[in-house]
């Protein structure tokens, strides 16, 4: 029994040696590379497309925890320096939106005068 079972072992292996080098030349396919081809793109800011187009690579359990922490760190960095970006630019439009509130002595040059201040000056004259 034992050697009708290393017989059929062996047939089998051969069967399927053979059927996976039929048809192929005799060549073996290129194996899939473990980890998949992507990558953000360094030299500039990620736009939406970026993140849309973006895959992580899958492990047994998962998503490889090394690939998914960069991924997680640069978008992090990224909101961060663009939040500071902001609030800069809040900051310089407040203080744009103040200097401009505030009353010059002189007052502004090419406003007409507001009616109150006509009917001020036409009463003064009587």
């Amino acid at each position: 029994m034992f050697w009708f079972l290393l017989f059929a072992l062996v047939v089998v292996v051969a069967a399927v040696t053979l059927a996976v080098l039929s048809g192929r030349d005799g060549v073996l396919p290129e194996a899939e590379p473990d980890r998949t081809a992507w990558s953000l793109p360094p030299g500039r800011p990620l736009a939406r497309s970026d993140i849309d187009g973006l895959r992580l690579p899958v492990a047994l359990r998962g998503y490889r925890m090394a690939d998914a922490d960069d991924v997680l760190d640069r978008l992090a960095a990224e909101l961060a320096e663009r939040d500071a970006r902001i609030a800069e630019l809040e900051a310089a439009l407040a203080g744009a939106r103040a200097e401009a509130a505030t009353v010059r002595p002189d007052g502004p040059r090419d406003a007409p005068p507001s009616p109150s201040s006509a009917e001020d000056e036409g009463n003064s004259h009587e």
